[in-house]
């Protein structure tokens, strides 16, 4: 490798050879860097706009500038999301300068009745303003997955869109980056109110932030954190957002990254047009890093909140752009890997801990080298912390055998390889490179680097850098006696003027783009059809990019049938064969660059081998061997079964699986769902090792076909299969499904269960129709107007125009296959006390959607859009087969949707909405602390009732479905 120079179509560039890339790297005379690599997936680019700017730039006496300022970014400028940009500048001054002043009033009344008066002067300029305009125009033109991120180090910008529309985008790009107006300030303000509580009802997110306090005691890494501190919060300066955009948000310390089907010359050429004007900032220093002193003995803290414990432990390392951080990498994976690190081996597959596994946290002056465990029931933090200790004195001591370095490294490569099918991590690599200062062929060249590092650098490395420099952390269950909770101020609802449209983006909209035509799957065509042995079909699609396979046995049954299956699956990774021991097969799938799964779905069971095509047959025979012949291991079992309960006992503590898994279920099955159809803890302890391994030998001897995707051809592929796929004379047939049928949703009810939390969590749910394919295009296009992205009705009403609420989204959804029932589903997580106005406005949306022919015209044109310039890709189209078979068609249902969105008008809308969604009767799920919880007006919404975790996890009843595979 190396870096070289070219000039081609009057712009000079750098690339290296031997970038599997490709990249051409540009700098702008105003100093913006230009990363570009042409990849031809799909004719859409993925688009990065990073900013060398992040939490650590905060003063210290305000922080959470630069992750106001990334919410600000979305508000347009004096060029659009305005009516009347002079006009509405004298409010905007003024809002300015009183925050100014409020942040001056310490008397809480003061403060209080003073905020009125900015509620007041913003709900007055609000009239002036487009909210959402920006959200418009990037869904106008068929922009996929807008959004954006702040860290310590860096502000990063972030979208998916067609390649025919680069140059519109490119342009109100340009103009977004020349200036912020802070406008719709207030209610953006809730929004970080509300995401400042999410992260205090987060107990991972508290133990990484007391991590950060322990091992960063001057750096700004741990003594403020991005989102800010609360005393902050409640005191934003509009004022310091405008300096801080005027000194960081300049061209010479910003790039734009792009990968995707772009031609080189003319895109260099459009972002100079649209960007080349910006003016750098002369005066910008380089951002001088604040030296840590050693740690020279560990640092303990701990945490309380209502999830499981657990134990990290933190090494502080070097940071990214440093030459030993190839060396952290590479300790970490030696020790966990998923396969045969040591703690993989040594710990999870001995199941020593419920779980364990370490990660490095890559920030630009420092990493983070971060361990975490589970106990064991009855077993102490400190032991998993030991154990873990051990596992890193083992690498000290040279306890680790040769070949795992080279394999750990094919490993990277591997996962170097399917990174480079995906623009995103393309694009990616760019943003990382950029914000960490270092020379792209550093940065791609890392994988080489690591080949010459020998076993001996490696005990080395760990002898200098792992002692008792560590920083620890116990998660403990129990109530947090420093939890906080960021007030609400009083706002009054802005409007949303959703049918206006600036003079800029009638601009945009003018201008005429080159149309790309779809392309859809054609089934008979795109796939390539065979068999084995005249008993098993195969879906094949060939890997044309690179070396990398993924073979999958699919059966169309899973844990409805029989609930052991899912732990017979799990039971799998802790077996061996006659021939080889669980750890030693674990090590021989990772020497050969390939590793296995098995997953029992709902109503399918998933038998995968993945990994580098050249090792493929060999990893075949491993695979047939121990699903022909796996040796039962009754004290591998009773250990699982001892860890599944105490996963069982965690999951009752975790909010997510309470609200989205638990109360969700309850709320469309009852008592009896898919969700509950598990071995009771009874039935579980008294699993044999015996039964389940026959279990798992029946696999291969039921009826199932094979989906492959990788470079064999059809012919060669078949004849391995003919070779090594075990099958019997005559396969044995599957056995009805057992279906769960949702429950009728028309007598309105409330179930929610109590967590000790700052906000409150709602889902609103409605029984629909049972399938049917014919309305697709009209779900499709009801998503997308009303509960789709940021420019969407639900969006725009609760979070925009009230500030109820940090997430909130809607949507009718359609089933996995034919038979089964749609639902229409509405999330709103909010701060408790907003609870009541937050049920109300999401009611009162669903019931009376909102009109507006511009914001149905933009949905419109995002969903021809996206249709337009996606393409399916890869194994999508395997699965794309698979999603229409299920729904008993026979072609790639969006060319409906495209057909029929073309014609489609807002009075279909209207009928749509009349039809499906307007007077439905929901039942409600809930959770939330009982203390924080409005009771009274949860009666609005039906009778309520109080589900114990006990109901929703029914893991002490005996009520499953009793029918084996």
């Amino acid at each position: 490798m190396g870096t070289q120079t070219a000039e081609e179509g009057g712009y000079t560039y750098e690339y290296v050879s031997g970038d599997l890339m490709d990249t051409r790297i540009y700098t702008l005379k105003n100093g913006l860097k230009v990363y570009l690599s042409d990849y031809e997936d799909a004719p859409r680019v993925h688009v990065f706009i990073p900013v060398k700017a992040g939490g650590k730039n905060d003063p210290a006496d305000n922080t959470g500038l630069a992750h106001y300022l990334e919410h600000m970014m979305f508000k347009g400028n004096d060029k659009f999301g305005t009516v009347d940009y002079d006009k509405e500048k004298v409010y905007l001054d003024s809002i300015e300068n009183m925050f100014n002043h409020y942040a001056t009033l310490t008397d809480d009344n003061d403060r209080k009745e003073y905020y009125k008066l900015i509620n007041q002067v913003s709900n007055d300029a609000a009239n002036l303003a487009i909210p959402n305009e920006y959200d418009k125009m990037v869904a106008g033109i068929g922009g996929k997955g807008l959004n954006a991120y702040t860290t310590t180090d860096r502000t990063v910008y972030t979208v998916d869109i067609p390649a025919n529309e680069l140059d519109k985008f490119l342009e109100f790009e340009g103009v977004r980056f020349n200036k912020i107006v802070n406008r719709l300030f207030h209610t953006e303000l809730e929004a970080v109110y509300e995401e400042k509580n999410r992260s205090l009802d987060s107990d991972g997110w508290k133990v990484y932030e007391k991590m950060y306090q322990l091992a960063f005691q001057k750096h700004p890494y741990g003594t403020q954190t991005v989102i800010g501190t609360i005393d902050h919060l409640k005191n934003p300066s509009i004022t310091e957002i405008k300096n801080y955009f005027g000194k960081y948000y300049r061209p010479n310390n910003m790039a734009i990254c792009i990968s995707g089907d772009i031609d080189m010359n003319s895109t260099i050429q459009m972002i100079d047009k649209y960007f080349g004007h910006l003016e750098p900032n002369s005066d910008l220093k380089p951002w001088q890093k604040v030296e840590e002193e050693p740690i020279t003995e560990p640092r303990t803290a701990e945490v309380l909140g209502p999830d499981a414990e657990s134990v990290n432990i933190g090494f502080r390392m070097p940071g990214e752009s440093s030459k030993d951080f190839m060396m952290v990498t590479l300790v970490d994976m030696l020790l966990s890997n998923s396969e045969a690190g040591l703690i993989d081996l040594n710990l999870k597959q001995q199941q020593k801990v419920l779980n364990a596994g370490c990660y490095v946290d890559n920030n630009n002056d420092y990493s983070m080298h971060t361990f975490y465990g589970n106990p064991k029931d009855g077993q102490q933090l400190v032991e998993v912390k030991n154990l873990i200790l051990e596992q890193i004195d083992m690498l000290k001591k040279g306890e680790f055998e040769d070949w795992l370095i080279e394999a750990v490294i094919n490993d990277l490569k591997m996962n170097n390889m399917r990174s480079l099918e995906s623009n995103w991590s393309r694009a990616n690599k760019m943003v990382m490179a950029f914000t960490n200062d270092i020379p792209w062929e550093d940065y791609i060249s890392t994988l080489d680097r690591m080949e010459k590092v020998t076993k001996a650098d490696i005990v080395e490395f760990v002898k200098n850098n792992y002692k008792d420099n560590y920083v620890l952390v116990y998660k403990k269950t129990g109530e947090d006696p420093n939890k906080q909770k960021v007030e609400k101020p009083t706002i009054t609802k802005v409007p949303v003027n959703r049918d206006v449209k600036s003079a800029f983006h009638e601009s945009i909209l003018t201008k005429e783009t080159p149309k790309t035509k779809p392309v859809f799957v054609d089934y008979e065509k795109d796939i390539n059809k065979g068999n084995v042995k005249g008993k098993v079909d195969i879906l094949a699609k060939k890997n044309e990019e690179n070396e990398r396979f993924q073979l999958i046995y699919l059966l169309d049954i899973g844990s409805n049938n029989d609930p052991a299956m899912k732990v017979a699956v799990q039971y799998l990774e802790f077996l061996g064969t006659p021939e080889l021991s669980a750890e030693e097969l674990k090590k021989e799938f990772y020497k050969l660059g390939c590793s296995f799964s098995v997953f029992a779905a709902e109503d399918k069971t998933y038998v995968s081998l993945n990994g580098l095509s050249e090792n493929m047959e060999k990893a075949i025979d491993l695979f047939e061997k121990l699903l022909a012949n796996p040796s039962p291991d009754q004290e591998a079992l009773d250990k699982l079964i001892g860890r599944e309960l105490k996963s069982r006992d965690d999951a009752k503590k975790n909010k997510s699986r309470i609200l989205f898994s638990g109360l969700m279920n309850y709320a469309q099955y009852g008592a009896k769902s898919p969700f509950t159809n598990v071995l009771s803890n009874q039935e579980l302890q008294a699993l044999k090792a015996e039964d389940l391994t026959e279990k798992i030998k029946n696999i291969t001897q039921m009826e199932h076909r094979v989906l492959y995707y990788g470079p064999y051809e059809l012919n060669k592929l078949v004849a391995v299969l003919e070779q090594k796929h075990n099958l019997p004379e005559t396969m044995v047939p599957l056995p009805p499904k057992v279906e769960f049928e949702q429950m009728p949703t028309d007598n309105p009810t409330v179930y929610w269960t109590n967590y000790d939390m700052v906000q409150t969590e709602f889902i609103m749910l409605s029984k629909g129709n049972q399938y049917d394919a014919s309305i697709t295009p009209k779900v499709r296009m009801f998503n997308e107007y009303f509960g789709g992205g940021m420019n969407s009705i639900v969006f725009q009403e609760i979070r925009e125009a009230q500030g109820l609420a940090y997430s909130v989204f809607s949507s009718y959804s359609t089933p996995e296959k034919a038979g089964e029932d749609d639902v229409l589903f509405a999330y709103v997580g909010s701060q408790a006390d907003k609870q009541p106005e937050a049920m109300k406005a999401m009611r009162e949306l669903l019931e009376n959607m909102p009109e507006s022919q511009d914001a149905f015209e933009i949905g419109k044109q995002a969903i021809l859009s996206k249709i337009e310039s996606e393409r399916v890709t890869k194994s999508s189209v395997l699965w794309n087969y698979e999603s229409a078979k299920s729904h008993d068609l026979n072609y790639d249902l969006r060319k409906d949707v495209y057909e029929q969105v073309k014609t489609m008008t807002f009075d279909d809308l209207k009928a749509f909405h009349e039809v499906y969604i307007k007077g439905q009767s929901y039942v409600t799920v809930l959770v939330g602390s009982h203390d924080k919880i409005n009771f009274n007006d949860l009666k609005n919404y039906g009778e309520v009732k109080e589900l114990t975790l006990e109901e929703i996890f029914g893991y002490d009843k005996i009520e499953h479905i009793d029918t084996e595979l």
